[in-house]
C-alpha cells in the first residue's frame, strides 16, 4: 500500500510516497529527485520513513559523486571510507566514497568485496565511533542472478528472541575483529587472526539502544573472530554460534533482498540492521558507489 508519511511540516512535501516492501523492513520512496536539494520539509518526511522502515530504496536516480556526498550528507558527518586492501582511497580526492565493485582495470580491482557472498554483517562495528547509516548507489548492476543486497531487522531479531537466550547475553560484550572485511579478505597492514581474543577491534555491547527510537535492537557485527568478553574462548565460541544461529534464522524468515536496478539508491540504518550480498558471476560487472554517516559509540540498552 502507498502512502504519504503524515508529518506536522508535510505541506512542501505531500509528493513524496512511502511504499513498505515487507512488514518488518523497506521501504520504497517515490517523487524525489535526490539531484536537487532537499526541503526541510522534503528531507523531515525521508527521515521519518528512515526511522520506521529502517531500510530506503529510491529508484531512478542520476547522482554522480559530488551529488550522491551532498544527498548523505543531509543526515550527518560523513566517515571516510573503510579500509581496502590497497591502503588507498578508491577515487583520488574522494577518500569518503567506497566503492563495491569486482571490475579489474590493468588487472587490478577498483573496487571491494569483489564477486562473492558478503556474510551478514553490520558495517564498520569495529570502530569505537561506529556508523548511523550507510548509502549504496547502484551505476552498474548484475543482469542475471546474484549481486542481491539482503537486509533484517535487528529490532524484530531482539524482540522475538527466546528469553533464556536474552538472559545469556545481557549485560555481555563483543570484540568486533578488524583484520578482516565482510568478505573474509584479510585488511592491509592486519595480521591473520588465530585467536579472536587477541584480534584487533572496538567491543560493543551485544545489545544497544538505538539513539533516535529508543528500540534494543542486537549489535552482532560479524561472526569471524567476535570474542565475548570476559568469558572462556569455548564458552563465547558457544554462546556466539548460539546467537549467530538464533540470528540468521530470523534473517531467513524476516529479510528482504534489494535486486539492483541502474539508478537504485539504497539507504539503512547501520544501527538496527544486518545485510549481506549474494555471490554473482563473475563475467558481469558491477560498480556501486557507498557512503557511511559517522554517529557515535553504540550505547547499552
Amino acid at each position: 500500500m502507498t502512502a504519504a508519511v503524515a508529518l506536522k511540516s508535510t505541506q512542501n512535501a505531500n509528493h513524496i510516497t512511502v511504499t513498505p516492501l515487507t512488514g518488518a523492513i523497506g521501504a520504497e520512496i517515490a517523487g524525489v529527485d535526490l539531484s536537487q536539494p532537499l526541503t526541510d520539509a522534503e528531507f523531515e518526511v525521508i527521515h521519518d520513513a528512515w526511522m520506521q522502515h529502517l531500510v530506503l530504496r529510491f529508484r531512478g536516480q542520476t547522482l554522480d559523486k559530488d551529488l550522491l556526498l551532498a544527498f548523505s550528507r543531509r543526515f550527518g558527518k560523513l566517515d571516510k571510507a573503510p579500509i581496502n586492501p590497497t591502503g588507498k582511497s578508491w577515487i583520488d580526492g574522494y577518500g569518503e566514497l567506497a566503492v563495491m565493485s569486482n571490475i579489474k582495470q590493468d588487472g587490478k580491482p577498483v573496487g571491494s568485496l569483489g564477486d562473492g557472498e558478503a556474510v551478514w554483517h553490520t558495517d564498520m562495528s569495529y570502530q569505537e565511533v561506529t556508523p548511523s547509516a550507510a548509502l549504496l548507489y547502484g551505476v552498474e548492476v548484475v543482469q542475471k542472478e546474484g549481486g542481491e543486497t539482503g537486509f533484517t531487522s535487528m529490532y524484530r531479531a531482539y524482540d522475538l528472541m527466546p528469553e533464556d537466550l536474552k538472559q545469556a547475553i545481557a549485560g555481555k560484550q563483543i570484540k568486533h575483529d578488524a583484520s578482516y572485511n565482510s568478505a573474509g579478505q584479510l585488511r592491509k597492514g592486519f595480521k591473520e587472526v588465530t585467536d579472536p581474543r587477541e584480534a584487533p577491534g572496538a567491543v560493543h555491547p551485544i545489545v544497544i539502544k538505538h539513539p533516535v527510537t529508543g528500540r534494543k535492537a542486537l549489535f552482532l557485527g560479524r561472526r569471524p573472530h567476535a570474542y565475548v568478553m570476559g568469558l572462556s574462548l569455548e564458552d563465547s565460541e558457544a554462546l556466539l554460534d548460539r546467537l549467530w544461529t538464533y540470528a540468521l534464522g530470523h534473517a531467513e524468515r524476516e529479510n528482504w533482498f534489494q535486486k539492483w536496478k541502474v539508478g537504485d539508491l539504497l539507504m539503512w540504518d547501520n544501527r538496527c540492521t544486518m545485510h549481506m550480498r549474494t555471490a554473482f558471476d563473475p563475467a558481469e560487472r558491477r560498480y556501486l558507489l557507498r557512503t557511511t554517516i559517522i554517529d557515535g559509540k553504540p550505547q547499552a540498552a
